[in-house]
């Protein structure tokens, strides 16, 4: 019912806009139609005026004489040409006109389109925010109002770390995401990626114990990858999250990391809801995020997939989303061992 009452102004505000276009090309079509009448009305007058006064003067006798003189077909050809300059103005109106429309129309889209995900990031945010503060708090007041075992108190503190380390993340990634629209600048260092990723990967696996992990590596040896140690760490940890987030109650998750042609190639495939295809270019985009906060249940703020996508791209490397089987969605990450920037620093 909200989002009826919210969507009635920008309709109303649409259509008042297409009334006054509709009127502009009415009153303009009226007025090519008034200018070809008057353009007409007026040849017709000069050429009466001129039959008269060839005909007092004994030049002509009948109108087919009066056709053929010089002076007639001037006046014709002037005619004509005024005309063609009324039929050209109006072409060149209804086209500026159309583009126009088509300007104000995209304009109009984009600016309901960024409304609509601000929107949802402010839903998603504060839910973010909240829920492990409320957490935090819960377990606090636990502990304050009566003692404990050691085993639940212990209990009690894990979770509480856990909140404040997801809290850490998140005020990390709005840290990150602003730094990645101006200043974001890669510190390249030689990685040891495999080992990189199975301890990341050991971090997920204790922060969702039920999570199926399954590693491998193609080659025996990876050479050393040249990347942000915090960015490719940021990439990985987005991925993987997103994997568990999005698949059922027993998520299972593939990741694979192999190099070919001085070129890292890493792969997360999940079993989960997958992404239709009419969303997979737009799921890149600041503060994105399918379907309506309204509605949502999976927690996020729309800014994991922008972040990899920019930390990619800021590696002269590049990300696909591609179709998992038989269910599920692929991310394949492909960046070069040693990208120009890295070589220039």
């Amino acid at each position: 019912m909200k989002n009826l009452d919210r969507s009635l102004p920008d309709a109303r505000l649409r259509l008042l806009s297409y009334l006054v276009i509709a009127y502009m090309v009415l009153a303009f079509a009226w007025w090519s139609v008034l200018l070809f009448i008057k353009n007409r009305d007026a040849f017709q007058a000069k050429a009466e005026l001129m039959k008269i006064g060839m005909v007092a003067e004994g030049r002509v006798r009948t109108p087919q004489e009066f056709e053929a003189t010089d002076a007639y077909q001037t006046l014709l050809r002037q005619y004509r040409r005024q005309e063609w300059m009324i039929m050209g103005e109006a072409t060149v109106f209804v086209l500026t006109l159309m583009v126009g429309i088509y300007l104000i129309n995209r304009g109009y889209n984009r600016e309901m389109q960024a409304a609509h995900q601000r929107r949802n990031f402010l839903l998603s945010i504060t839910h973010e925010l909240k829920s492990p503060l409320a957490s935090i708090r819960l377990v606090l007041e636990t502990l304050a109002e009566r003692p404990l075992r050691r085993e639940q108190s212990q209990s009690l503190l894990t979770n509480a770390l856990q909140e404040t380390e997801r809290l850490d993340t998140l005020i990390n990634n709005l840290l990150l995401s602003a730094k990645l629209d101006s200043s974001y600048q890669p510190t390249f260092e030689p990685l040891n990626a495999r080992e990189l990723v199975q301890e990341l990967v050991e971090k997920i696996r204790t922060r969702h114990p039920e999570a199926a992990l399954k590693v491998t590596f193609p080659n025996e040896k990876l050479p050393p990858l040249h990347a942000d140690r915090l960015g490719f760490t940021s990439v990985l940890l987005n991925l993987l999250e997103n994997a568990v987030k999005y698949s059922q109650q027993a998520p299972e998750i593939e990741l694979r990391l192999w190099t070919s042609n001085g070129t890292l190639h890493l792969v997360v495939a999940d079993q989960g809801i997958g992404i239709p295809k009419e969303e997979r270019e737009r799921i890149f985009e600041k503060f994105y995020r399918i379907g309506n906060e309204d509605t949502r249940r999976a927690p996020g703020t729309g800014l994991g997939l922008f972040i990899v996508h920019q930390i990619v791209r800021a590696h002269g490397g590049r990300i696909r989303v591609l179709e998992n089987r038989p269910k599920g969605t692929t991310f394949h990450i492909e960046l070069p061992l040693h990208p120009p920037q890295a070589q220039e620093n």
